[in-house]
């Protein structure tokens, strides 16, 4: 499955990773402002904010996974099979398919305030792409520097969740994966001290031991809680290069690695990317399963104003530096 987190220094980051058993051909990719924008039901945006992110481009749309705008707005979408659950179009609605709603949102909101303004007025619709591309069952994070929410829809209606860790996994609905952080309360990064009994001699047998009883396991339960303890202890330079470096060891805290997670068809699930955006900057790192070098794109240096998509295949090979000499 997926993982997304928040992380701020000087400069305010966001990303994902992306766990699954293939790749659909997503890339790096930027659309600037004058690029027209069409929606099932709600006419077109011919002009909005530019935008970068991870997407895979169908019939010269951008189906974003996760993205940033000009103004430091980011969003991600993740798995939420089982729970997700949209409506039919309602005539007094902003009717928005679900995989628009990150263009819309991205499109036309420069903070979390502005956006949860619009979620007031929008129905989310389950109308698919096409017949080859079936509605995914999703719920997402939208993040600024200021503050971060989750967006679920579910049977009860579109809920919208206060979300202070700054972390988003999949299962269960977000409400009861913040209950459990209670469970884990005792968590610290000190080594361990004995509340067990005065009667025994209990000791730390270790450097190391911080943060013991943290769940290892890859569960989206487990993960939301690793990375939220992960991120909200991790500690880093203000720098651009310590930052990046950072937020890709708090997501590298639940990567996943092929042969630990079989699927019912005997494939693996694995971390196909993990991606770090520098909100203020527009810059988008990322790295893949078999490349671990950190690569860059920059949405300023592009043209922003223009109407065409721009679009980088992701390095995917593994680049390797010998230090004394080459191979």
């Amino acid at each position: 499955m997926c993982t997304a987190a928040t992380y701020r220094t000087e400069s305010f980051y966001f990303g994902r990773t992306l766990d699954y058993d293939c790749s659909y051909g997503e890339e790096i990719t930027v659309t600037p402002q004058n690029y027209p924008l069409r929606f099932r039901y709600m006419g077109s945006m011919e002009q909005h904010y530019a935008l970068i992110g991870m997407a895979h481009v169908e019939e010269d749309y951008p189906l974003y996974y996760d993205a940033v705008n000009e103004k430091g707005l980011c969003m991600a979408g993740l798995n939420f099979v089982g729970n997700a659950y949209y409506r039919e179009p309602e005539e007094s609605r902003d009717n928005v398919a679900v995989y628009e709603l990150i263009l819309w949102i991205l499109g036309q909101c420069a903070t979390v305030r502005e956006a949860r303004a619009l979620l007031g007025r929008m129905n989310l619709v389950g109308t698919a792409f096409g017949e080859n591309l079936p509605t995914a069952q999703l719920h997402w994070i939208i993040a600024d520097r200021e503050e971060a929410v989750t967006l679920e829809s579910v049977r009860e209606g579109l809920r919208v969740y206060d979300n202070p860790v700054g972390v988003l996994t999949n299962n269960p609905p977000f409400d009861m994966q913040m209950f459990q952080l209670n469970q884990y309360m005792h968590l610290s990064v000190k080594g361990p001290v004995n509340h067990f009994s005065e009667k025994l001699d209990l000791h730390a047998y270790s450097r190391g031991m911080g943060a013991l009883g943290l769940p290892g396991d890859l569960s989206s339960t487990s993960r939301f809680v690793r990375v939220a303890f992960t991120k909200l202890n991790s500690v880093s330079g203000e720098s651009e290069a310590e930052s990046v470096s950072q937020f890709f060891h708090i997501l590298g805290s639940v990567d996943q690695q092929r042969g630990c997670c079989e699927l019912e068809d005997g494939q693996y699930e694995i971390t196909i990317y993990t991606s770090c955006c520098n909100a203020d900057r527009g810059i988008y790192y990322y790295t893949t399963y078999e490349n671990h070098q950190i690569t860059a794109v920059d949405m300023h240096r592009e043209k922003l104003d223009g109407s065409v998509l721009t679009r980088y295949p992701l390095i995917c090979g593994e680049q390797i530096r010998l230090q004394n000499g080459s191979i």
